[in-house]
Order: structure tokens, then C-alpha cells, then sequence
């Protein structure tokens, strides 16, 4: 293999099979659960990187299933957002993210920075109740439950949050030294063409636990705002470096 080969060829790893690829990453009847909650100020300040400003006190805890994504089939995710502002422009930083595909994991780190560990999220209708959990291997560290479809929500409000809200990750990827990172990088982008099927509300609960690896209840429960269950086609587009950290 020639080193022109690699330089025109080379998008992800591994060379010759990459998780990555250069695809739409669309995502069709994708379900999520959302349970927006009030944490401890001082908890958002200690794990939002600037130059993202942290602007309110509210987090998203949010479980979702994929039945049907580009690339990466059928999987299921759980994890934490925030309210953050970039530029004086509104934003959500992801926290913390757990899913149960590795190839969804390997893309979504290596793309765009995803904060993305395996565990086993689970999103299902328990007879009357939407339930979220997730376990880190054989411990639950969350639990979040909705009764189901007790208010239809506006789907063209969810619809325009999605689109016009960028995600910001922090994008770090270690140098072979093992003494620093090769790149670290706050990166944006945007989710685009969403196609909202319904939207639901109802009320909520929502259980953090402690765990060593997984840090969800750094970002305690104190106030359950409310939930909403919806479903959608999206696309989750390319997007671009909002900020390099090791540029001096």
C-alpha cells in the first residue's frame, strides 16, 4: 500500500474496514425520552469546558432507541446534555453519552467527538409507563419513567429546537506518547431534515445512582422540570471545530 493510497484513502480506522465512513448518518423513527431536571450550578461549572458559558441550571437526561440508523443499525443510548451558550448563541454540550453499539461508539468518537461508552440502555413501554434505564454492566446507574402519551406537545416546536441548536462535544484524542493529547478540540454540529411523528408528554420520574465509571449523578437530581417522548427521522450532519485547544 502506497503512501499516496493512504493520503487520498485514509478516513477512518480500522484502514480497511472503518466504523466511520463517509455516509448520511440518518436516523429513521428515532424514539427519544427526555426528562429535563435542575442540578447544582456549581456541578455544571466543574464539567463544562470554555469557551462554552454555562446558562441555566438544567440538565437533559435523555434515553433513546435507534430501530433504524445508516451505518450503524439498530442500537440505544442514554445520557446527559446541557444548556450552554457559545458566542452569545444558545447551545447543548454533551456531557456524557452510553450506548450498547460499538460501531456507533467508534464513529461518533472519531467524527465528531461524542462522549460515547459501551453499557446497556434500554428504552420500552412498560404497560402504561415509557421507561428508560440504564445499566453499566450489570449495575442500573438511571432510571426515568413517563406515563404514556398523556399530552400531545408541538411537533413543529421540537422540530425547530433540533435544527436550530448546535451540540458542542470536546473532541480529545490521546497521542501515541501517552504523555498529551494529538487533538483536542470543541467541535459543533448540527442535527438537520427532522421529521417529527409525534410528541408526547406526561408525568415523570427520574433515578441517579453512584458509580465510579459511571459519573451520571455528578450531575444530581434537586428539581424534575418535566419530560416529553417523541419520534423523528433525523440526519446528524457533518459539523466543524469550534474551538482548538492545543492551537497556541
Amino acid at each position: 500500500m502506497k503512501i499516496e493510497e493512504i493520503q487520498q484513502n485514509a478516513f477512518g480506522m480500522p484502514f480497511c474496514s472503518p466504523s466511520a465512513s463517509k455516509i448520511e448518518y440518518k436516523m429513521t423513527n428515532r424514539e427519544y425520552f427526555i426528562i429535563k431536571y435542575e442540578t447544582d450550578y456549581d456541578a455544571l461549572q466543574a464539567v463544562v469546558p470554555e469557551p462554552l458559558k454555562v446558562v441555566s441550571n438544567i440538565v437533559k437526561m435523555e434515553f433513546m432507541k435507534m430501530p433504524d440508523a445508516n451505518g450503524f443499525g439498530s442500537f440505544q443510548e442514554a445520557g446527559q446534555q446541557i444548556e450552554v451558550e457559545f458566542e452569545g448563541k444558545k447551545g447543548a454540550y454533551a456531557h456524557a453519552m452510553y450506548v450498547n453499539d460499538v460501531a456507533s461508539i467508534s464513529a461518533g468518537r472519531e467524527i465528531w467527538g461524542y462522549p460515547k461508552k459501551y453499557a446497556s440502555p434500554d428504552l420500552r413501554v412498560d404497560v402504561d409507563t415509557l421507561l428508560g434505564t440504564l445499566k453499566y454492566n450489570s449495575t442500573v446507574v438511571a432510571a426515568g419513567s413517563m406515563g404514556y402519551k398523556y399530552q400531545t406537545l408541538d411537533s413543529e416546536a421540537i422540530k425547530k429546537d433540533l435544527e436550530e441548536t448546535p451540540i458542542f462535544m470536546l473532541k480529545i484524542i490521546p497521542h501515541v506518547n501517552l504523555k498529551e493529547a494529538a487533538i483536542c478540540q470543541l467541535t459543533k454540529c448540527f442535527i438537520a431534515d427532522v421529521k417529527v411523528h409525534g410528541a408526547w408528554s406526561g408525568p415523570c420520574d427520574l433515578q441517579l445512582f453512584n458509580h465510579a465509571l459511571a459519573t451520571l449523578n455528578q450531575l444530581p437530581v434537586r428539581k424534575i422540570i418535566g419530560a416529553s417522548y417523541f419520534i423523528a427521522d433525523v440526519n446528524l450532519i457533518g459539523g466543524e471545530v469550534a474551538f482548538d485547544y492545543l492551537k497556541k
